[in-house]
Parts: structure tokens; sequence; C-alpha cells
């Protein structure tokens, strides 16, 4: 199973950037969830968005209004689409898988960075 995530850039403030994670190998309805994640060097990865196999959609509080999640389960892909970016966004970017049965993100995509220029 590979994800791979691309689409992420340099972009000033209140622009906008859409990233894709294109996953391989399975299905992502053979998961419960796809999610990003966001890392800043030196600090922990933190969830982002999240959308389950049913549709569900989960949101991290700083990106409610500002990012949305999909998933085209016809190209194995999920999408998050960013606009109003803030340069707190700035961070590598991973998408992952979640396993089913553990509820662990059990295959994460290679991170694409992402910069927002105040």
């Amino acid at each position: 199973v590979q994800l791979q995530a691309y689409g992420g850039g340099l972009v000033q403030a209140g622009g906008f950037l859409t990233l894709s994670c294109a996953t391989s190998g399975r299905s992502i309805r053979d998961f419960y969830a796809v999610a990003w994640h966001r890392q800043v060097l030196g600090k922990q990865r933190v969830l982002v968005a999240s959308i389950s196999r049913a549709g569900r959609t989960r949101y991290a509080d700083s990106v409610k209004g500002r990012i949305t999640i999909s998933r085209d389960n016809a190209r194995n892909t999920v999408l998050l689409q960013m606009n109003n970016l803030k340069p707190e966004d700035t961070a590598v970017y991973y998408c992952a898988a979640q396993s089913i049965q553990s509820g662990d993100y059990i295959y994460w995509g290679q991170g694409t960075q992402v910069t927002v220029s105040s």
C-alpha cells in the first residue's frame, strides 16, 4: 500500500492550495478513514482533517471554515482544499490511512511542504 501526497508549495497569506493524497495497492474504502496531518519542525504531528469511509468529516478547530476534505472513491484519492491560508498553516502535510481493526494510522504518505508567506 502506498499513499502519495502532493500539491504543496509556496503561497501568500490569504491564498489557496489543494493537496491530493493518491492511494495505490488498496482502495481507500478499505480504511476506516483517511486523514491529513501536519507537522512543524520540532513539534508534534497533529490532525488537520479526516474523512471516514461513510463520508463523515472532522476538522481541527484551527482550520474550520477554511479547509475542506473530500474523497473521490473512483480515483482512490483524498483532497484537502485549503483557503485563506495563514502563515501558521506552514508545515509538512502528511496523509494517512486509518485501520478499521485497530483505529491506528497504519499507512503514511511521504509528506508535502506547505509554506505560507506573510
